[in-house]
Formats: structure tokens, C-alpha cells, sequence
């Protein structure tokens, strides 16, 4: 089945500008553009396994999933909803649930079939910087640099990756490769982003399964 093209979806290079006009840390650059290559590949694969699903959305709101987050670093501000409120403002309402989700899910409903937003809360939770790496790792990471060893923070975390985990299982039962061959297939595969990916890729050390561990 073939990608479905909501209207108004920015393209890539409409994405680049906006990463620039909301003054996109290169790091942060570099992380969302290897989000977007992970939920291309895996977009890829459930449109081929016949799964409707829009390939532009999903890129778009990949790529613009952090737009937020300059804005909120000298503050207490969340960066999903700030992302969230810079979509509406460009009047980019397709992608504006993405950005304002891809931190955790409000909206999971796993006896329906995938959606864009659940492809970029998966695909961000097997990016840490600009490393492909497993979801237990991102865990791992995710509760050393939030959790400040506080028992409900690291609870509320693991929830959200115990629904990211199921999300994954059942992603991967349509798919025709495995959660660690994610990192073989970006460096392999086509993408409208190789040219932004290029640098970014050539910089991934092999480490077998996943990618390189930050």
C-alpha cells in the first residue's frame, strides 16, 4: 500500500528552515535527524506490510519533534508543548499531535492500527544524541539524566517505556527485521534525508546490534 500525503505537511526542506528560524542546537539537529531515518525505515516497512501510513508525516514530524526545545532550556518549559504551540502557529496541524507526544503517549489505543505519532515516540526512544541504540539503553539513560534518583520520577519513566516496549512487539510483528537490525538498515538503505544524514552516519561507529552506544 502506498504512503497516504495529508495536506499541509512540511517537506524536508521546510523542516531545515524551521529547525534554523527556532534556533535548533546542532546536537539536537543531529538527533532528530537520525530519529526521522529510524521511523523512515520502520514506516517503510509497515506501509510494506500494508499498513496505511503517511511516510511525509512521519519524517516531518520526526524531524521537528524537538522544534521546542531551544526555547526551553533555560526554563522550566516543556518542550513537547512548545513544539506543539510552534505547529499551530504554522499552521502545520498534521504534525502538531507528534510534536506534542512524542515525549509520552496520551493517546494509545494498541487493538487499532499504527499511527504516525506512535512511529516518532518509538523511533525518539531509539535515539540517544545521535547513537542508535536499544530501548533498554535509552532507559538506562533517560533515568540517570531525569530520574534524579527520585522513586516516582524513575516510575513514571519506566511506565512509559514498558508501553513503548509493547509498542515495539507489536510493530515488529508486521515487520520482516528485528528491533537490532534498525542501525544496518539506516546505514544502508535510500532515504530523502541522505544528504542531510550523510555526515551524521559516516560518524556512527559499527558496534554489531544497535548502533554505538553514547
Amino acid at each position: 500500500m502506498n504512503s497516504t500525503v495529508p495536506t499541509n505537511i512540511p517537506d524536508v526542506y521546510k523542516c531545515l528552515g524551521l529547525m534554523d528560524r527556532y534556533h535548533m542546537l546542532p546536537n539536537i539537529k543531529d538527533h532528530s535527524i537520525v530519529v526521522a531515518r529510524v521511523a523512515e525505515v520502520i514506516t517503510d516497512g509497515l506501509i510494506s506490510a500494508g499498513h496505511e501510513l503517511s511516510m511525509e508525516t512521519v519524517i516531518a514530524g520526526a524531524l521537528l519533534h524537538d522544534i521546542g526545545k531551544t526555547a526551553c532550556l533555560d526554563n522550566d518549559g516543556d518542550h513537547a508543548v512548545k513544539g506543539y504551540e510552534i505547529c499551530l502557529e504554522h499552521n502545520l496541524h498534521a504534525i502538531a499531535d507528534i510534536i506534542a507526544e512524542h515525549v509520552i503517549l496520551k493517546t494509545y489505543a494498541p487493538e487499532k492500527d499504527f499511527t504516525e505519532k506512535e512511529i516518532v515516540y518509538y523511533a525518539d526512544k531509539r535515539v540517544n544524541h545521535d547513537q542508535v541504540v536499544s530501548l533498554q539503553e535509552r532507559l538506562e539513560y533517560i533515568i540517570e539524566r531525569y530520574g534524579m534518583n527520585n522513586e516516582d520520577r524513575c516510575r513514571a519513566i519506566k511506565k512509559n517505556y514498558a508501553r513503548c516496549r509493547d509498542l515495539e512487539k507489536r510493530m515488529f510483528a508486521s515487520l520482516i527485521f528485528d528491533p537490532d537490525n534498525i542501525f544496518d538498515l539506516i546505514m544502508t538503505k535510500h532515504s530523502v534525508l541522505d544528504a542531510e544524514a550523510k555526515g551524521i552516519m559516516a560518524e556512527m561507529p559499527f558496534r554489531g546490534e544497535c548502533g554505538s552506544k553514547s
